[in-house]
């Protein structure tokens, strides 16, 4: 029988770690805030991916500490995030945060969207 590696964190790539810090910087966020990462219905694909920053974790939060970017994630946005690549690019087919979620069954043109 062969071994399944399961991921259950988000992995965030070095360009998104720098990104999330610029941004912070940029707009007077306080270091101890952190990147809340989630997912919520909407989109042509059925479900679509939230950042937004927050002071304070809530309950049932899973906090990933990476390099001092910190993100926080509730339960049910982390079911559907497991093994998830937060990066971020900046080249000529745009610019933002990508998610590279291997639950997604289907994904849209954007890459804004998804559904499993």
């Amino acid at each position: 029988m062969s071994e399944i590696n399961i991921k259950s964190e988000i992995v965030v790539t070095e360009k998104a770690k720098q990104e999330i810090k610029r941004i912070k910087e940029a707009n007077n966020i306080p270091e101890n805030y952190g990147l809340r990462v989630g997912v919520k219905g909407g989109g042509c694909s059925g479900m679509t991916y939230t950042l937004n920053f927050d002071e304070n974790t809530k309950e049932g939060d899973t906090v990933i500490d990476s390099d001092n970017v910190k993100l926080y994630i509730d339960g049910k946005s982390l079911f559907y995030l497991m093994g998830t690549e937060l990066d971020f690019s900046d080249g000529l087919n745009g610019k933002g945060f990508l998610f590279n979620n291997p639950n997604a069954t289907k994904t849209c043109g954007c890459g804004e969207s998804f559904g499993v």
